[in-house]
């Protein structure tokens, strides 16, 4: 029998100083997963040389670990649900220490590709850490813990830049591979010593067929949205990708609809606030990764093209930087803002936040401070989004699909990073200016960028003033939780425990 009923919140769960290691464990495992995405930014140029290999086959190595992360997210999350979430944070940890040390023994593309792949399949980290919080925390530690362990994901890309560029600039770039191992070891000895498995379980079978039609099917999708600015956008490949994308999620869909045990509850999923909150979550996405294209280009081109600042990839990593400590300051103040007012004006109220970060970007671009300014804003605007995101989901699904559905909302944000950077290049590579013998993308380019990131966080805003709206009194009480069984619910057959709450 599934365990889908939360505890109550005053059942004395997890005590206060374990309870904060807990926490603290599980946001340094997502921020060392989380440093994956911008670890080979400092050596992308070089890994053609590197490598000895085309530069269009060195982009593999960052492709790979996208690739890798889409497929992994959802299916590690059902796993949690199923066979227990610390179990699965383990392995995901494993295959991260795995795919470090892989790419830090590497001095060809094909090792290096495996490893970035096997990195990939670290994603899941944050949210299973963030369900195994939902189980194991008291009520009134959850809203500010899970905000933190979902802004980790940011954290760790903005603080990753700048110390990945000091390692890549000062040591041989296998240290930066061999550096990221020895932190996964440290998160794999700290999980089993400080955080207890979950007993939230589903059990059942997995759904191997839907796990395969899924992997499939946003392969084909992200494979063409990030490779199709390469490739022709009304190349054959893209094209087929894309429709090959569109029929095999249909297809999927549909038998994820009849069987007995889905990989992914598409039912639950089409929950008005699931749906909309994920929906949101794709332009949130979008609009975070818009500051992380734009910026350090900003900041690196030469000062001769009249809007550039001619500084160093270090440089730009560390003005970058203060936004992750920004996101990690603003969870308990994003905490604070659902418990008082809901996480639905907590989302809305970060969306507005990150439309006026690229909105003063747009006017002040012109001095370092102007951009420390800036991604300090957006920062704090992504603290509040990442923040809500977990609360809205978790209100919302049973306790015991919990892995499953954050896992979900984990892989929207990701659609909206990887379309980001696809709709950022091809701005950028058509509007360009002459400098010398070299075609640089223009200042008005950059602009456009930033006004689209601004927009997606208004589509954001407006998506998600269509969540339904919560009782205030009832997030206090239980944390953000399901609402609680009903005895009519009792009398109805039941296909599987899953169903439960």
């Amino acid at each position: 029998m599934s365990q889908a009923l939360p505890r109550p919140a005053g059942d004395g769960r997890t005590a206060a100083p374990r309870a904060n290691a807990v926490v603290a464990v599980l946001a340094f495992g997502g921020i060392v997963v989380s440093l994956m995405q911008t670890l080979v930014i400092p050596i992308v140029p070089e890994l053609p040389r590197l490598l000895n290999a085309p530069a269009s086959d060195t982009a593999w190595a960052v492709t790979a670990t996208l690739l890798a992360a889409a497929v992994a997210t959802p299916m590690t999350g059902r796993l949690g649900d199923m066979y227990g979430k610390r179990r699965m944070l383990l392995i995901s940890l494993v295959m991260l220490v795995a795919g470090s040390v892989t790419a830090a023994l590497s001095d060809s593309l094909a090792p290096m590709v495996v490893g970035r792949a096997l990195q990939g399949l670290a994603s899941g980290v944050i949210p299973l850490g963030i369900s195994i919080m939902r189980d194991e925390l008291p009520a009134e530690r959850l809203g500010s813990a899970t905000a933190l362990m979902s802004a980790s994901l940011g954290v760790g890309g903005a603080l990753g830049l700048p110390a990945a560029a000091l390692i890549a600039d000062n040591f041989d770039w296998h240290a930066l591979f061999w550096a990221s191992a020895g932190l996964g070891v440290v998160a794999l000895v700290l999980v089993p010593a400080l955080v207890p498995e979950s007993a939230v379980r589903t059990g059942g079978r997995f759904d191997l067929v839907g796990g395969v039609g899924m992997a499939a099917g946003l392969v084909c999708l992200l494979l063409a949205i990030s490779k199709g600015a390469d490739w022709g956008w009304s190349s054959g490949t893209t094209v087929g990708l894309f429709a090959a994308a569109v029929v095999v999620l249909l297809v999927w869909g549909r038998w994820e609809l009849r069987v007995r045990e889905p990989l992914v509850d598409l039912r639950t999923t089409a929950r008005r606030q699931v749906l909309v909150t994920n929906l949101a979550s794709i332009a949130v996405g979008f609009a975070m990764f818009a500051m992380s294209l734009v910026i350090p280009q900003l900041l690196q081109l030469p000062e001769a093209t009249g809007y550039g600042l001619g500084r160093s990839l270090l440089v730009a990593g560390l003005t970058m930087a203060p936004s992750g400590l920004v996101m990690m300051a603003t969870a308990p103040v994003s905490a604070a803002l659902s418990k008082a007012k809901g996480p639905k004006i907590t989302l809305m109220t970060g969306a507005l936040i990150v439309a006026a970060g690229y909105g003063l970007n747009i006017v002040l671009m012109s001095e370092l401070w102007h951009f420390v300014l800036v991604t300090c804003v957006i920062g704090a605007g992504i603290g509040f989004t990442y923040g809500a995101m977990p609360a809205l989901i978790m209100s919302a699904v049973p306790a015991s699909e919990t892995g499953a559905a954050n896992s979900l909302n984990t892989l929207m944000r990701s659609i909206g990073t990887s379309t980001a950077s696809a709709v950022a290049g091809v701005i950028l590579a058509q509007m360009t200016t002459a400098f010398g013998q070299t075609a640089l993308p223009s200042q008005d380019g950059f602009k456009v960028v930033l006004a689209i990131g601004a927009g997606a966080a208004l589509l954001a805003f407006a998506v998600a003033s269509l969540i339904p709206r919560q009782r205030v009194a009832e997030g206090r009480r239980t944390g953000w939780r399901p609402r609680p069984l009903r005895l009519s619910r009792l009398s109805r057959p039941l296909k599987s425990s899953r169903r439960l709450g």
